[in-house]
């Protein structure tokens, strides 16, 4: 079935006025201020293994973990919702096939949705499944100089 243009346009736009501005609409590229850009660790306790990821203005991830590196695209909320997460989308575009630091291989092509807290000094953040907090590791530690 075919839709008339103007209509769907019309459609979309009330679509998104519906929304609140940033509460869940990923956004790309972030704004040069978004708190979630830079360099980011996340430090295993038991055996020290580093992951760090560097997100970029324009929606690209590098990430190094072990023996893997791995690239991936990525949107995300301009703002935090009502619950103070920022929803972030995420696909594995790149990967050497070698295992990270959990001994897991990730095959691109693969898309996540996770939720990220960022504290309000801007310098740690926990990853979570959903927005009630339940299921989240971290914390993620901001990395100076880490930009790509």
């Amino acid at each position: 079935m075919k839709f008339p243009l103007l209509p769907a346009l019309a459609l979309s736009a009330v679509a998104a006025a519906a929304a609140p501005p940033g509460a869940d609409t990923p956004t790309a590229p972030l704004r040069a201020d978004h708190p979630f850009l830079g360099a980011w660790q996340l430090t295993r306790r038991d055996d020290d293994c580093a992951e760090i990821y560097r997100i970029d203005r324009s929606g690209h991830t590098l990430i190094t973990s072990a023996d893997e590196v791995a690239q991936s695209t990525f949107t995300m909320t301009d703002q935090p919702s009502a619950r103070g997460y920022y929803k972030w989308v995420d696909t594995l575009v790149k990967d050497n096939g070698k295992k990270d630091c959990w001994g897991q291989i990730t095959k691109p092509g693969k898309t996540t949705t996770r939720y990220v807290m960022i504290n309000p000094a801007h310098d740690r953040f926990i990853l979570c499944t959903a927005e009630d907090g339940r299921q989240c590791f971290g914390p993620f530690v901001r990395v100076e100089g880490g930009d790509i």
